[in-house]
């Protein structure tokens, strides 16, 4: 048996390595599928690379290997037909195959017809030149009421060299359509392995982001453009009139599903269509699709309408340039329905492969320099998501600035760097007393380790008492000081956490910690609460103290019964942490058996006792505050 470790690329590995049906006697394919693996910096020239964030798989020699129920492939040569004038394959066309593999996966799942709602971000990796394979693979990740998320993985291969590579990958949100018995409640999909499992746990979460995610970026937008002041003018900019496309498209039969709805995908062709034509008026050259920001189908579109697109550019920064781009619809007489928004991201090469200096633009009055300042809002949140989730873990700092328009995405990194942990099979139980357990696992030079013990009290009070940082000094002799700096909303929340010395006369150690906290999705998911260091300005590091750093920490709270409780606590020890715990790893100690069974004393000391969320106990206290002050006032 083979095992592949794997921690940055889950979709990608499950895709190419755990579901692909090969023989091992087959080196040359073998080979081919390593180059892939290089190519993403999952696989050294040694062999079997664990250098991820996520977890083990397994590949069976001699046995039929498992294949996901809901996964399907497409496979397609790149003709002069699908190419644009460079020789490469139009962005559009890929969108299109795309959105059929996906929707055919989710047709599997569900049993009946259904039709793309949303897209997550996707950034262009590579470009695809004519003569080679374009090779598409999609599964259904996790379904919910009536909507599941797909997964999608978009890989190049060159015939000739045996050579593979990634392309892209991306999660789009497919929806059921209504049956004649009414609404459709879709079954759950059943993880088989331990990839499938750590997919469907961060379904949920990337789910939660896209149900805030436009709220947030309205906020985010608003705040930020206030900051920004009026436009910069800059002399021999371009009019962002003349970018201005507008096109019309009539929806046939070639275009819609067998439903007569108009495929997302076409769509999502037309608009990359006419934000291409947009781009090129700006540099007149010929633009480079970067990347889609995460966008919504804002209502259908079926055989007969008129679909007009509209584009214009937003904003042009030195080397790329934000496209704004609406899609609406209309029959006959009726007034326009919009179905859909985008903002792509534009880039134009030279003939050293090497990002070109672009010319500057001059926004339209009123609507056209909201757009202008939007962008560069828009730029700035899309630089901290890419900054914050999608480079490597090895890449990112233990601590990362936290502000309001980074919040959402630490609180997702947060949430899914503990549930990646909470995914992994290969711990080493280390010691065990009086059933509670320590475990430890070693990945990347780095030790992660997880005590786990049962306690007889409800999950969802666990959780609760869990929650509220402030009282583990309660239980917990590590935790010496524990304050609320800012309550951010009802499910994140920062804290400043002090801790003795270890060594006699030293400093102790301070942490400013982000606390996310998670309520199941459903009874598969746990109560979570994630704990990450973050830095913050108003809180520098002083002199009293050595600031320490938490890389990722937090409770995973399962149910087992109405009244037994199985908590998980998880950390990666960083250099600041690793001095708590160093001996009894080493089983010199048993110094955590002391601390978790004082917390198991804690949670049922206090298991009948109203608890109310921190959020709750926040505002209550601001509020006694106040009142006190009041009485001040009056005497």
């Amino acid at each position: 048996m083979l095992t592949i470790t794997n921690e940055r690329a889950p979709f990608l590995l499950s895709c190419c390595i755990a579901d692909v049906d090969w023989h091992l006697k087959d080196l040359s394919r073998l080979h081919r599928y390593q180059e892939l693996l290089h190519s993403v910096g999952i696989m050294t020239s040694e062999g079997i690379y664990a250098d991820t964030t996520q977890d083990t798989l397994l590949i069976q020699e001699n046995e039929e290997t498992y294949r996901n129920p809901t996964e399907v492939k497409m496979s397609q040569i790149v003709l002069p037909c699908h190419a644009n004038h460079c020789g490469e394959l139009s962005v559009g066309q890929l969108l299109k195959w795309m959105d059929s593999t996906a929707c055919l996966s989710a047709e599997r799942h569900a049993g009946c017809s259904c039709i793309t709602a949303s897209v997550d971000d996707i950034h262009f990796e590579h470009t695809i030149g004519v003569g080679k394979v374009v090779n598409i693979i999609a599964k259904v990740n996790r379904a919910f009421t009536s909507s599941m998320e797909v997964g999608i993985l978009v890989t190049c291969e060159d015939l000739y060299t045996a050579r593979l590579w990634k392309v892209c990958h991306a999660f789009a949100t497919f929806v059921a359509r209504r049956t004649e018995a009414g609404k459709v409640q879709l079954k759950q999909v059943t993880p088989r392995t331990q990839m499938e499992q750590m997919e469907y746990s961060l379904a949920a979460e990337r789910r939660r982001m896209r149900l805030i995610h436009a709220e947030i970026i309205t906020d985010l937008l608003s705040s930020s453009t206030a900051q920004l002041g009026e436009c910069q003018e800059f002399q021999e900019a371009v009019p962002a009139e003349r970018t201005r496309v507008e096109s019309v498209e009539l929806v046939l039969p070639p275009h819609a599903n067998h439903q007569v709805s108009t495929f997302g995908g076409q769509i999502m062709a037309w608009m990359e269509n006419v934000a291409t034509i947009a781009a090129s008026r700006l540099c007149n050259a010929h633009p480079r699709l970067r990347s889609i920001d995460m966008f919504h189908f804002r209502g259908p579109s079926h055989i007969g309408d008129r679909l007009v697109l509209k584009a214009i550019v937003n904003n042009a920064f030195k080397h790329s340039m934000e496209v704004g781009v609406c899609a609406e619809a209309y029959q006959g007489g009726e007034p326009l329905r919009h179905i859909n928004s985008a903002f792509m991201t534009f880039e134009v090469l030279d003939s050293d492969r090497k990002p070109s200096t672009l010319p500057r633009i001059r926004p339209e009055p009123v609507d056209g320099k909201r757009r202008y300042q939007e962008a560069i809002a828009r730029k700035k949140i899309r630089l901290d998501r890419k900054y914050i989730i999608s480079c490597k873990q090895t890449e990112v700092p233990l601590s990362v600035p936290w502000d309001p328009s980074n919040q959402m995405y630490l609180s997702y990194n947060n949430v899914s760097a503990l549930k990646l942990m909470d995914t992994r099979n290969n711990w080493v139980l280390t010691s065990e007393k009086n059933k509670v357990r320590l475990y430890t696992l070693e990945e990347n030079h780095m030790l992660c380790f997880k005590v786990e013990m049962h306690v007889g009290v409800p999950a969802e009070q666990t959780f609760l008492l869990l929650s509220d940082l402030r009282r583990r000094k309660e239980w917990d002799r590590h935790y010496e000081e524990c304050e609320v700096i800012n309550h951010a909303d009802e499910e994140d929340t920062l804290y400043r956490v002090a801790t003795p010395s270890i060594s006699k006369g030293g400093k102790g150690q301070d942490f400013i910690l982000l606390a996310s906290r998670r309520k199941p999705c459903d009874f598969r998911d746990p109560f979570l609460i994630a704990l990450r260091s973050v830095t913050l300005p108003t809180h520098p590091p002083t002199e009293d103290y050595t600031r320490g750093e938490v890389l990722c920490a937090g409770f995973t709270i399962w149910e087992e019964s109405s009244t037994v409780t199985k908590i998980t606590y998880y950390n990666k020890a960083t250099p600041g942490v690793l001095p708590y715990i160093s001996t009894d790893i080493v089983g010199l100690s048993s110094s955590f058996y002391s601390a978790f069974s004082a917390c198991s004393h804690f949670l049922e000391d206090n298991r009948d006792r109203l608890v109310v969320a921190p959020s709750s106990a926040l505002l209550h206290d601001c509020a006694a505050k106040l009142s006190l002050n009041e009485e001040h006032k009056h005497q």
